[in-house]
């Protein structure tokens, strides 16, 4: 499968290394440029491409707000010089994050990465809401987390589930010795998972509250041991909150 790409850049030099690096790569055709957060909105809508490389920093509209625009984007690489953004990057969803100047061989890495999630035949976010809108109507299933381990998808209960993190482009559970992978964005599971006691002890982490047995001080933050053995971090700025809601002083 040749992946159709558009590059977004604000500078000529960048987009033309790319395309050079993406020649030697090979099994993707640039389709487009685009110089600009709102030329980049435009050229996506015309050409349809399988995979933006998205520049972060540029003029108009950056590349983390062209990102959050909406789920009807193609998978988005973001490309850039600085590494403050990642966070924020994959909290949009982003499937990789690459830091100007660009290596052959981590974007050859990243262009797997975007065959992989194109290639999956379930999207697990749209499963999830599909249980999710049985649930309500039927009144009995219960929430499900749709996430995908050894090439499949698993539907999860969230009440097995003691720590949700962030791992590259994805958020991470575990369960026993397996790793699963979902795709939404923490935010969006916190606000989901809320009702049944998920609670954000730090940027990347959220934890139920009833599986804490254990929070301990370190530096300015903290760190929570789980009922399964896993930790946790808790930042400085979210410890005051999850201390009281533990009946601890703060």
């Amino acid at each position: 499968m040749i992946l159709r790409a558009l590059v977004v850049d604000d500078e000529a030099v960048a987009r033309r290394r790319l395309r050079r690096l993406l020649g030697k790569v090979g099994g993707v055709e640039v389709v487009g440029e685009a110089r600009d957060g709102k030329e980049a909105l435009a050229r996506i809508r015309e050409l349809r491409p399988d995979v933006v490389f998205l520049d972060i920093r540029m003029p108009e509209l950056d590349g983390l707000a062209v990102a959050r625009t909406g789920s009807d984007l193609p998978p988005v690489v973001f490309t850039t010089a600085y590494d403050e953004h990642a966070v924020a990057a994959f909290e949009a969803a982003a499937v990789d994050y690459l830091l100007k100047p660009i290596e052959e061989e981590r974007l050859r890495l990243a262009v797997e990465r975007v065959r992989d999630r194109l290639a999956r035949k379930v999207d697990p976010a749209a499963l999830a809401a599909l249980l999710d809108r049985l649930g309500v109507a039927g009144g009995a299933a219960p929430m499900r987390l749709a996430a995908r381990h050894g090439g499949a998808i698993h539907l999860l209960d969230p009440r097995r589930i003691t720590r949700l993190f962030a791992r590259g482009g994805y958020v991470a559970v575990r369960l026993g010795d397996r790793e699963f992978l979902l795709e939404d964005s923490l935010s969006a599971l916190e606000e989901r998972l809320a009702p049944l006691g998920f609670v954000r002890v730090h940027r990347s982490e959220l934890v139920r509250l009833d599986a804490i047995r254990r929070l301990r001080r370190e530096g300015d933050g903290g760190i929570v041991t789980l009922a399964d053995g896993q930790e946790a971090r808790v930042s400085r700025r979210a410890l005051p909150d999850l201390s009281a809601r533990l009946g601890l002083p703060g």
